[in-house]
């Protein structure tokens, strides 16, 4: 089946109206792969709080996530074209119970979540050198924008990328999104700023955007230390640059200490009162096969952190709920890892944290606002066998909260990727 899958990949490769020439082709095709991720997730968000609309959002339901990246075309400018498609399947679900974020919901707040949801995209993409230019469906995973890939089927953006890496140890990034399709949609969509919590970010006259600039880089200096500034602004709301710096330095045999230090300034780009400053350091000390962690998040200005609606951050404290981004928050936490091989059980692996936020500015004559989130994830692969790469995790959290929802939060989610070439 795969060399009939490539047969037809060379067939449309070869006919396109690129009119390129069918030798060009072969290590478009040679060098292409292709496979299908099946992911199965239930999740379970019990909302605590007496007088809450809705008591709970409980669903289970199935994605499949097809991928092909072909090679480039041979000759000093190489041609390719990537593709993707998903598609999500309601395995369980009610009009009470919706709201998971794994299911497109329908028009109306009491409608049933849609039976199946699916989206696909295709990037054209140019390689010169060390260099390559993507044009299309996007899924960065940058400082200034992260996709999120945290429920049934990943978010996209629409747009244009351009990476070069012709300097050694240094990655370079240039590119321009007008578009997104967050996690449960099959939608293009203009982008917006996220609001939550206590951001308290005040929008005038425009309430989306269509084009977000990001560009910067990442210097390896040595095996032990890397930096990165990138600079991102969505268009009209805010502007914002982002600084990082990993170093990790060895302790001896089995040990390291590492340091991941983060700033983040934002500020308005005309149309909204933006003005934060992050400040973020994790340190994690590793012992074997343990790992604990502690960190420490400061933001101060007139707002809380601004980012991309529905995607994930750099913030130290993004979690599983929270990401105690709130105007004026600080917040800590600390966690613990251990992998499990060195006990003779390869692939089994266990994480646990707490998070506590405080100091947020609830408005005048309101007390500050206090949130506190424990997760515990417990997670699986399967290293050998007929079923060898099929993942299993747990994902349990809880969060209260004087100013946010208090939730109860499980997660079970089955994973497995089949290379078809």
């Amino acid at each position: 089946m795969h060399n009939n899958l490539k047969s037809i990949i060379h067939v449309l490769c070869s006919g396109t109206a690129l009119g390129i020439a069918e030798s060009a082709t072969a290590a478009l095709v040679e060098d292409s792969k292709a496979s299908l991720d099946m992911r199965n997730f239930y999740m379970n968000r019990d909302f605590r709080q007496s007088g809450a609309v809705q008591n709970k959002a409980e669903e289970w339901a199935q994605g499949f996530i097809l991928r092909f990246e072909s090679g480039y075309t041979e000759g000093p400018l190489g041609m390719g074209v990537d593709a993707i498609g998903q598609l999500g399947i309601k395995l369980d679900s009610s009009p009470d119970r919706t709201g998971t974020g794994l299911l497109k919901s329908g028009s109306e707040a009491s409608a049933n979540a849609k039976d199946e949801y699916s989206e696909s995209g295709l990037t054209a993409k140019l390689r010169a050198s060390k260099s390559t230019i993507k044009i299309g469906t996007l899924q960065p995973v940058l400082p200034p924008l992260m996709r999120n890939d945290g429920r049934l089927l990943p978010q996209t953006f629409r747009g244009t990328w351009v990476n070069s890496n012709e300097i050694d140890s240094l990655s370079l990034d240039l590119g321009r999104i007008d578009r997104v399709n967050q996690r449960n949609s099959s939608n293009n969509e203009a982008l917006t700023v996220f609001n939550g919590g206590m951001r308290n970010i005040v929008l005038s006259n425009a309430k989306k955007s269509s084009e977000f600039l990001f560009g910067g880089g990442r210097y390896q200096w040595n095996s032990a230390l890397a930096t990165s500034y990138y600079y991102g602004g969505l268009d009209s709301i805010y502007k914002q640059h982002l600084v990082n710096m990993v170093y990790q330095f060895p302790l001896g045999k089995g040990q390291s200490l590492k340091s991941d230090l983060r700033l983040a300034h934002s500020s308005d780009d005309g149309g909204s009162n933006v003005d934060n400053d992050a400040v973020g350091a994790l340190f994690t000390y590793k012992l074997g096969s343990h790992n604990v962690s502690a960190g420490y998040q400061h933001l101060s200005g007139n707002t809380g952190f601004a980012s991309v609606n529905g995607a994930d951050n750099v913030l130290i404290n993004l979690v599983q709920i929270n990401d105690f981004g709130n105007e004026n928050e600080h917040s800590w936490q600390i966690r613990y890892d251990y992998d499990f091989s060195a006990l003779g059980v390869p692939g089994l692996n266990l994480m646990t944290r707490y998070l506590s936020g405080d100091n947020v500015d609830r408005g005048p004559g309101l007390s500050e606002g206090r949130t506190w989130e424990r997760n515990t994830d417990l997670s699986y692969v399967i290293q050998s066998g007929p079923l060898k790469d099929f993942g299993f995790k747990f994902r349990n959290a809880s969060t209260r909260s004087n100013f946010l929802n208090d939730i109860d939060e499980s997660r079970l989610i089955l994973t497995y990727s089949l290379a078809l070439w």
